[in-house]
């Protein structure tokens, strides 16, 4: 996952650093040496890193910290705001222009997944009631258009090509299609090269001067760490970027250009991408990146990630049937595709603050739920909802339409049926009185 070794190192830190009680100014120094080569092995910026470590020094040796009572939280909380900080404080949303079309214009390097990009971006912008229109620019790139109509159709999001032609050409016939046909939103998948050339820049030059984009987006490739960071560089220079799209973050990365872009370039990261479906796409919120890297979870992120998966009314039937204890495998069922829609396993979990959670770990849990998915498919709709009718008859044809094993059809009903015992106590007077102390603490 990402950041997981930075995570894992400042944390380790941090946990030194609570031990120790009261601590002295050499105890800050020692930990900040350690915090900025966390930081470099990371891949940020040299001089991002080491104007960082200096900020937090500088507040983290005044007296109100030294002589506080919890010193180690107060140091943690000052790495935690100048975290914040250095990748720009707040969400930074795309400007909206008030004559429509609202104009995108996405640019990057070839593999940084920019065409995606694309589309995520256009439905991600449809969920929100707006109405995009994608635009295939790249007339070079073999492949390209097809791949644009291809994630284009996957999102239900119409693709408006030409061939290929000059891309200024096309870019200005799609605004004034999109003007006859009211989309508001116009987003154009500009060329890439392997590498920042003359000639791709000029191109895209062209079409900024002759279309005007209210928003230029560069897409980079969180995997490149701190070339990622160059590249943005060399973009905005050359072009004035308005935001940057940082992709791959669900990846093997080590994190330096989250921490370095904003700082390096003045420009906000907009959006992440956090895997390679087309709804892994998140607004970028520089608070909760500091938590997740400080092992903090990110909580907020976690609720509307719930609130997009889970139906109003389907959360009402299912809190009626947990009061009354009439769960089925059905529900069961149900929840499970729910917590699938929110994302990976490992990404869900990883935002409960506390909770730490390995790749094999997350990637086991996946592989269980899959089964346990497939156990219940294959069993009948009265097997689904009267489970006591399964005998050992039906548990080997439930086995065998489910490639598992016997054993494996055993543990799905050992587990809902504990689940119904839990149900079963919370729904008692004590059990009631257990929940509301639970809720309390945590501030319901």
């Amino acid at each position: 996952m990402a950041f997981e070794g930075l995570s894992e190192k400042l944390e380790g830190v941090f946990r030194r650093l609570r031990l120790r009680g009261k601590l002295k100014e050499s105890d800050i120094k020692e930990v900040m040496r350690e915090v900025r080569l966390a930081l470099l092995e990371a891949d940020v910026n040299y001089k991002v890193a080491k104007d960082f470590v200096a900020a937090v020094s500088e507040k983290a040796v005044g007296a109100e910290v030294l002589e506080s009572l919890t010193p180690a939280q107060q140091v943690i909380k000052i790495v935690r705001d100048e975290m914040t900080a250095l990748m720009g404080t707040e969400n930074v949303r795309v400007r909206f222009s008030s004559k429509l079309p609202t104009i995108l214009m996405m640019c990057g390097l070839q593999g940084s997944g920019k065409t995606t990009h694309c589309a995520k971006l256009a439905k991600y912008f449809k969920s929100q009631g707006r109405r995009p229109l994608l635009v295939a620019c790249d007339v070079y790139r073999p492949a390209a258009i097809r791949q644009l109509q291809v994630v284009g159709e996957q999102v239900g999001v119409p693709v408006f090509e030409m061939g290929q032609i000059d891309p200024v050409t096309i870019a200005k016939k799609a605004i004034s299609r999109a003007r006859d046909h009211g989309d508001d939103i116009v987003i154009l998948d500009t060329a890439g090269r392997l590498h920042i050339d003359e000639e791709l820049m000029q191109e895209l030059a062209r079409i900024k001067e002759e279309v005007g984009p209210h928003e230029i987006l560069l897409v980079v490739d969180a995997m490149t760490g701190q070339d990622a960071v160059n590249v943005a560089k060399s973009f905005d220079e050359r072009l004035g970027i308005s935001g940057v799209i940082l992709t791959k973050l669900d990846g093997d990365t080590r994190g330096g250009a989250a921490l370095s872009v904003r700082a390096v370039t003045g420009k906000p990261i907009k959006f992440i991408g956090m895997g390679e479906r087309l709804d892994q796409l998140e607004p970028f919120y520089p608070d909760r990146m500091a938590s997740r890297i400080l092992g903090m979870g990110d909580v907020m992120t976690l609720i509307e990630k719930a609130q997009e998966a889970v139906d109003e009314k389907e959360a009402e039937k299912l809190a009626q049937k947990m009061r009354r204890n009439t769960l089925t495998l059905t529900d069961l069922l149900d929840q499970m595709k729910q917590l699938q829609g929110m994302g990976p396993l490992g990404q869900v979990l990883g935002m409960i603050p506390g909770v730490k959670v390995k790749d094999e770990d997350a990637a086991r849990g996946e592989r269980e739920l899959k089964r346990m998915e497939a156990i219940i498919f294959s069993m009948t709709k009265a097997e689904r909802e009267k489970p006591s009718i399964i005998d050992p008859k039906r548990k080997r044809r439930i086995a065998a339409g489910s490639g598992t094993r016997v054993e494996d059809v055993n543990r799905v009903l050992r587990q809902f049926n504990e689940m119904q015992k839990m149900m079963k106590q919370f729904n008692t007077k004590k059990g009631r009185a257990q929940l509301e102390r639970m809720g309390r603490g945590f501030g319901v």
